[in-house]
């Protein structure tokens, strides 16, 4: 950012100043007719009660993700936008790789009817690719998956190598046996996993490791990283290939207006060293 940008941002980041200073002498002003809106600052990690999340430092969990209370998340496991985990009246285990993504809920159950004790355990390597998907007082193994919008109710037991189809609902105390497929409302056995579709599940998870480290390095970015990054986007985003390459954007060139090389002035031609 140049020296005329950030003479802006000062100025607007004193405008701004002086508008909340102003907000707060009209407030005075009003007397008992005054309402204060109270906002709340989000926070990603939060205690309660007692408990405070224990999250391994390689894990990323998105800014506007909820990590609450007795919550473990191991090494290299991800918590995508818009996700809560919330322990509270019990703990919530995430192992190492695992990858929970956005919108999900991850909640738990002090005890259910029969006074079992209902924490909620999820494993190493798991994908709950399921976009909003709801995971209460249960247990999934090792490498299984939960669909997108999947519910699984408290008691349920997803076993290694276990998928719960997308939209499916689990109820209470169901145990999903390894290499089976669940789906329905209620859920219930549909077919065995090939062995192609476990090599998957065990691939989602390694892809997703990486792409968190992607986007926890561009949450990292300071706001001059990402003005500057901005200026370059607009320097070479319509004309740097490896650049395109990495959007997976090809741009094609219509014949009429490919040039030969020496007419470029600054290119000589291939012949020429």
């Amino acid at each position: 950012m140049g020296t005329l940008g950030r003479v802006i941002y000062t100025v607007g980041f004193w405008i701004r100043e002086t508008g909340q200073a102003v907000d707060r002498l009209g407030s005075r002003l009003q007397g008992s007719y005054y309402f204060k809106e109270q906002l709340s600052r989000h926070r990603t990690l939060m205690n309660i009660f007692d408990k405070a999340p224990v999250v391994d430092k390689d894990v990323f969990v998105a800014p506007s993700a909820s990590v609450i209370g007795d919550v473990q998340v191991g090494r290299g496991s991800s918590i995508w936008y818009g996700c809560v985990l919330r322990g509270d009246v019990n703990n919530i285990v995430v192992g190492s790789g695992t990858n929970i993504q956005d919108n999900s809920l991850v909640h738990v159950a002090k005890s259910n009817l029969s006074g079992k004790v209902l924490p909620t355990i999820i494993g190493d390597n798991v994908t709950v690719a399921g976009h909003s998907a709801v995971i209460h007082g249960c247990t999934v193994e090792d490498e299984a998956f939960v669909g997108m919008g999947a519910t699984l109710l408290d008691g349920v037991v997803v076993e290694k190598h276990a998928m719960v189809a997308a939209g499916a609902l689990v109820r209470q105390n169901t145990r999903i046996p390894s290499g089976e497929v669940w789906g329905g409302n209620p859920a219930k056995f549909l077919r065995k996993l090939t062995d192609e579709e476990k090599a998957f599940i065990s691939q989602s998870a390694t892809n997703y490791t990486n792409l968190a480290q992607v986007h926890a390095a561009e949450n990292g970015k300071s706001f001059d990283e990402i003005e500057f990054e901005k200026v370059l986007r607009k320097k070479f985003a319509r004309r740097d290939e490896e650049y395109d390459s990495m959007l997976g954007v090809v741009r094609e060139i219509p014949p009429e207006l490919i040039l030969p090389d020496n007419v470029l002035p600054d290119k000589a031609p291939k012949d020429q060293k």
